[in-house]
């Protein structure tokens, strides 16, 4: 349930499709040259725990999400 992106920029429409709904940015103190998209909504709505993304991130992620690498990120 994890998509990644590192060439180039998904739009924001692309990022909202992927993670089903409104994106929110999820920061990884420990590496700055990656950025995690997930559902704004995704607790209120249920959404199952993504394993892999919870791990990468540290902290509890539900539902499908988009990595952002390299040039890909957004600013």
């Amino acid at each position: 349930m994890i998509t990644t992106f590192e060439y180039r920029k998904p739009t924001l429409e692309e990022a909202q499709g992927i993670v089903g709904g409104f994106v929110e940015m999820v920061l990884l103190p420990k590496d700055i040259n990656v950025q995690v998209l997930v559902n704004e909504e995704g607790l209120l709505e249920d959404l199952p725990v993504n394993q892999e993304a919870s791990e990468l991130c540290g902290q509890k992620i539900v539902g499908p999400v988009v990595v952002l690498k390299g040039d890909a990120k957004w600013t």
